[in-house]
């Protein structure tokens, strides 16, 4: 949908020129998916985040490890365990399966908040190394996706990256 909004929006502007006015429009385009692989500070932000959860991480595997030893432990000597010992232990196991399922998922949820929190600020970032690339380069619209085919020379992408590298 944002991409065929975005090529309507870009044939209404190009209708709207004059065979000389378009002549002389510069136009180019980001890959914007690209520049989030590969700029440095994408890379800086999932090293802070995957630091600032390592320890909930942490906390979860070792949790499931006590989950499984349990669930062994039942498989192996429910049978000889007596009943009360046995469902208390099976008790135990639901309890603690439930907890962590519970966790995991508060843990999923932060993790994707805190992810999108920093990419929203990284990408007020990228905009405005487009923006300052793109009035470098002197062009009059730059495009950032629904680009269906376009020539390498008015592909900013690389040179977005190195403005990105010098921050």
């Amino acid at each position: 949908m944002k991409k065929t909004s975005m090529l309507v929006l870009f044939a209404v502007f190009l209708v709207s020129l004059s065979g000389a006015a378009l002549s002389a429009t510069k136009i180019a385009y980001v890959e914007v998916g690209k520049v989030l692989q590969e700029s440095p500070q994408v890379k800086a932000v999932k090293d802070k985040i995957r630091k600032e959860f390592a320890k909930r991480d942490d906390q979860l595997v070792a949790e499931q490890k006590k989950l499984k030893k349990l669930k062994e432990k039942l498989a192996r000597d429910g049978s000889i365990m007596s009943e009360a010992e046995r469902k208390r232990l099976e008790r135990d196991i639901i309890a603690r399966t439930r907890k962590l399922k519970n966790a995991q998922s508060e843990f999923q949820e932060d993790l994707a908040l805190r992810q999108n929190e920093e990419l929203g600020k990284l990408r007020k970032v990228i905009a405005e190394v487009i923006v300052k690339v793109a009035k470098r380069g002197g062009y009059d619209l730059v495009l950032e996706s629904g680009v269906v085919w376009a020539n390498d020379k008015v592909n900013i992408t690389t040179q977005v990256l190195k403005e990105l590298k010098k921050r």
